[in-house]
């Protein structure tokens, strides 16, 4: 999974930017379009999209709309759209950030980092009687310890961490698999299996890990 995705269609802008993420030691990935964004996040994913609203195609509000009912992935805008209507938008849609341009490039990575630093560097999560704990990968469920192989632990993880959100089996996939990799799609619904029966779910009537027919799967 990308770290960062960026939606810039000012080449010069987004390359620099890339530039100075990459020497945080960020994996990065840059577009031009809104519909390039949202094609590019629900193949391969990202843990966090930096957002223009001028874009050539679908504009920033629509994009950010659209991801946001895919995933809770962290959206920071950045905008030359400087108006208070334009800011709250955002913010209703679902960003985390609304920050103007021109910005300083050190306080924009000093908000990307503390994004990264509250949101991926917990060490539990925890819902519906599910305990990961993220530092050593352990797992409780309903107060006994569950041993789960590593890409049960994040999908699981994933899964939790968007709790109440149905996501789409690609997203799924491609995020805790990869997009290099040579597994097919049959080895998600293979792990949904295992989850459950460790999760105590009744595939024909879970109550944990859903399946939302005709899009993916969603831990409520």
């Amino acid at each position: 999974m990308t770290d960062i995705l960026i939606v810039e269609d000012d080449r010069e802008l987004a390359s620099l930017l890339a530039d100075f993420l990459r020497a945080e030691d960020y994996t990065v990935s840059a577009v031009e379009s809104g519909e390039r964004a949202v094609e590019l996040f629900e193949k391969y994913g990202a843990r966090l999209v930096v957002l223009d609203i001028n874009l050539p195609d679908m504009n920033g509000f629509a994009v950010c709309s659209k991801l946001r009912k895919k995933a809770d992935t962290p959206i920071l805008i950045v905008s030359a759209r400087t108006d208070k209507e334009d800011k709250l938008s955002g913010l209703d849609l679902g960003a985390d950030d609304y920050i103007e341009k021109p910005y300083d490039i050190d306080i924009l990575i000093a908000k990307i980092k503390g994004i990264f630093k509250r949101r991926y560097q917990r060490e539990e999560i925890s819902a519906d009687g599910v305990t990961l704990n993220l530092s050593d990968r352990t797992a409780v469920i309903d107060g006994e310890p569950v041993e789960l192989p590593a890409k049960e632990f994040d999908l699981l993880a994933l899964l939790i961490e968007n709790q109440g959100k149905a996501l789409r089996k690609e997203y799924l996939f491609s995020t805790v698999w990869g997009s290099d990799s040579d597994s097919e799609l049959q080895t998600l619904h293979v792990h949904i299996n295992r989850l459950r029966q460790k999760l105590g779910d009744d595939p024909k009537n879970a109550k944990r890990l859903l399946t939302m027919w005709g899009v993916g799967y969603k831990f409520v």
